[in-house]
């Protein structure tokens, strides 16, 4: 979905959208849509019926993998979109999980004095670099350590030979030229103790007692990659050598190199510079460290007063499923599949009156180590931890007791199959930066990468073929009492009950025995507009021939811009934009006008709740997004060109019928409420809210939304101030770019945006 228009001051919708983030972000992984393979063989024609399941998947033939004789592994693929980029990766096999107990928080020091001198970039040449060829140091230029891997990222321009060529200069560098000089060595010393303390807030505090749990008996509950201050403070240069000659070496690296380049000569360069390379004699295997099983639940329940949110999270630490074969790959279809309804529920319970909580969400995938892991998490209001916990747990026993219905299933198998249907359509125009997180992934998990052809006919060859029993024994098979460990983080205040482990414990038991009914579904099966409205004309056309645009304007008074575009097959992007927003609003109006592009779209559109409408719109790739913003009102979003007409159809009705929800109402309300009440426990939030508050001259407009301005919500209020915005569609200004013909789009614009309703107003923002 397209984010867009005019961004308002922080206000509730981004404090949510904040929140149930880090719910997600909580679970720690989403596994990745692709999956991997080992072997470097062409991948084979595809018959709908010919993948037997002990096949080994094959690598994508676009991709060159190799590996040189002292051990570096090699990913070069040819992407022409963007046009002269290209995104170059050094992946290294070593994290902190690596450090002995004197090198604490050296990995990370490493990969900062990587950018500080090394043989060929002294001082700060490497940044001097990037700048003469218009990068940044942060989007283009970066680095990551994490428990088991460092990843140094180059993002560079490709129609300089010489440019190519000093990049993997900067490469090599990193592989084997860090200078360590003494005086970037104090530099980088307390810069490092500076980053340590920013990161010493609430989630660093809360997270530092999580871990040691989560991980116990894992040498990775010690090896925080921000390391010990007092190792900081004081670790000698030979130590920080050390490291970097035990781990930076090549038969633990791997070169990645993805974009509009020339393969032969990327690979002739991964030979020049890394080719030399060594590794000593005696130099360590890379060992590997258990996270070790436990029969029993583990608690880690945590408060901080400084906490502004509380999350509980259930993690059930699994063995590594298989990756190579095609059996494999069914697998994860089923395993996608079971997450993918169970997250759909969640969001439909989310939006119930009384919610246990204000967002939930189940992932599973790698954690760490030798380890997958089923997480389930939650947002939760003040003092419901333990009805969060039950819900979540509640709804994966009716999993295991009822099953899924035959139409949640249909949904998400028609879902998944269309994202890869366009993925198809769409595979010559990937993302560079996605295939380089795949490849990088491909050397550190073994991720295979047979490329989104054959994963899609794979699709299409076992998703008929996929049963409710399959997906439903997942539930059992992975909500067991073994592994598991139950994760809680909490304000530490007043009035908010701290949950046992008793108590949490008991809830667990209580869930196995309780009476629980089946969970319904209800999918309407009217059309999305009963009638169609009567077309109107185009009344104008004009052509801008230097830069492929063509202008229409309609009998309504809409202005409509077109430019078909071949950057991406499959997609077209519109956006929709008229002057006013919520600077048309009076001040005793500002809560309910503020709120309005989020209260009445929760509601729906003409017959359909939001919920149902999703279940509507399964299987159709089309997304659409009203935007009030403080200057402009309008919409913003795509479609596939063969659901056009749907995205044209929701379109109108966002126009002439949004859907008044008051049980939803009430439930954003009380969400909302929550978190407004736990904002201010955030240092930083109270920060920053100052700071905003005070630039703009404390001006009502642009205050962060408190809690007691809850009560001045108005869903009526909110729904007349949308319809006002949206009653007049003579001013509005749509966009429309992407892979259309302009003949397709003809008729649709004619009788849904021509028909839309026109007052003929003038009018524009208001200067407060």
């Amino acid at each position: 979905m397209i984010e867009g228009m005019n961004k308002k001051p922080l206000s509730l919708r981004y404090g949510l959208a904040a929140l149930l983030t880090v719910v997600l972000a909580a679970a720690l992984l989403a596994p990745p849509v692709p999956v991997h393979a080992q072997d470097q063989a062409a991948a084979p024609a595809v018959q709908a019926d010919k993948y037997p399941l002990d096949q080994k998947i094959p690598v994508d033939s676009r991709i060159t993998v190799g590996r040189l004789p002292n051990g570096l592994r090699y990913w070069i693929r040819v992407n022409k979109e963007p046009k002269n980029r290209a995104e170059l990766r050094l992946v290294v096999n070593a994290g902190s999980v690596l450090e002995d107990e004197d090198q604490r928080g050296l990995a990370h020091v490493v990969e900062h004095l990587a950018f500080n001198g090394s043989t060929h970039f002294p001082q700060q040449k490497l940044v001097d670099f990037m700048q003469s060829i218009g990068m940044r140091f942060g989007p283009d230029l970066n680095a990551f350590t994490g428990l088991d891997q460092t990843i140094y990222l180059l993002r560079i321009p490709t129609d300089s030979t010489e440019v190519l060529e000093t990049s993997f200069l900067v490469l090599e560098d990193w592989a084997q030229g860090v200078a360590f000089e003494p005086q970037a060595v104090e530099k980088e010393r307390g810069i490092i103790i500076e980053e340590w303390r920013l990161g010493q807030g609430a989630d660093e505090r809360m997270r530092e007692k999580q871990f040691p749990v989560l991980l116990r008996g894992s040498r990775y509950a010690e090896r925080d990659p921000i390391g010990k201050k007092e190792v900081i403070e004081t670790f000698p240069v030979e130590t920080l050598k050390r490291f970097y000659r035990t781990w930076y070496r090549p038969d633990l690296m791997a070169v990645i190199a993805v974009g509009d380049l020339d393969k032969d000569r990327v690979e002739a360069l991964v030979k020049k510079h890394f080719g030399p390379m060594t590794v000593a004699p005696d130099a360590p295997p890379r060992p590997t460290y258990p996270v070790p099983d436990h029969d029993e639940t583990l608690f880690a329940i945590v408060p901080d007063k400084e906490a502004d949110r509380n999350i509980i999270a259930v993690y059930h630490k699994l063995p590594p499923g298989g990756q190579d074969t095609v059996g494999d790959y069914r697998r994860m279809l089923v395993e996608r599949l079971f997450i993918a309804m169970l997250n759909s529920r969640f969001a439909e319970m989310a939006q119930k009156p009384d919610s246990p909580f204000l967002g939930a969400a189940a992932s599973h995938g790698r954690f760490v180590g030798s380890k997958d892991v089923f997480v389930l998490s939650a947002l939760v209001p003040d003092g419901g931890i333990p009805r969060g916990l039950r819900a979540l747990y509640e709804e994966g026993e009716k999993v295991d007791r009822f099953g899924f219905t035959a139409g949640e299933l249909e949904r998400q198998k028609s879902e998944m199959l269309r994202y890869f249907e366009r993925a198809t359509v769409q595979r010559e125009t990937e993302d560079t930066a996605d295939l380089a997180e795949e490849f990088t992934r491909a050397f550190l998990e073994g991720e295979p990468t047979p490329g989104i052809q054959y994963e899609y006919d794979l699709h299409k060859q076992f998703m008929p073929g996929i049963t409710l029993d399959e997906t439903n024994a997942l539930a059992r098979r992975w909500m067991t009492d073994r592994n598991r460990v139950i994760v809680a983080g909490l304000p530490e205040k007043p009035g908010v009950p701290v949950p046992t482990e008793a108590e949490l414990r008991a809830v667990l038991a209580e869930v196995k025995t309780a009476e629980l009914a089946a969970y319904e579904d209800t999918v309407p099966d009217a059309p999305l507009i009963p009638a169609a409205p009567e077309p109107g004309e185009i009344v104008e056309e004009r052509k801008v021939e230097a830069v492929g645009l063509t202008e229409w304007k309609l009998s309504n008074g809409v202005r409509v811009v077109l430019k078909p575009t071949d950057f991406k097959k499959d997609e077209i992007l519109f956006r929709a934009v008229s002057a006013g927003g919520i600077s048309i609003a009076e001040d005793e109006n500002l809560v309910p006008a503020n709120t309005a592009d989020i209260v009445v779209p929760q509601g729906g559109l003409g017959a359909f709740s939001a919920l149902d409408l999703e279940k509507k719109l399964a299987g159709k790739a089309v997304s659409i997004r009203t935007s009030i913003g403080e200057l402009e009102e309008g919409l913003s979003g795509s479609a596939s060109p063969r659901d056009a007409e749907t995205l044209f159809q929701l379109v109108y009705l966002t126009f002439t019928a949004p859907r008044a929800d008051a049980e939803v109402f009430e439930t954003l309300k009380g969400q909302w409420k929550t978190i407004l009440e736990n904002r201010a426990q955030s240092p930083e939030t109270v920060f920053s809210d100052t700071v905003r508050t005070t630039l703009q001259r404390d001006q009502p407009r642009f205050r962060p939304m408190t809690v007691d301005e809850i009560p001045k919500m108005s869903l009526e209020k909110s729904m007349a101030f949308y319809r006002d915005r949206f009653a007049d569609a003579s001013d509005f200004t749509f966009v429309f770019v992407g892979s259309f013909d302009l003949d397709a789009l003809r008729p649709l614009v004619r009788r849904y945006l021509a028909g839309l309703p026109s007052l003929q107003r003038k009018e524009t923002w208001r200067d407060w």
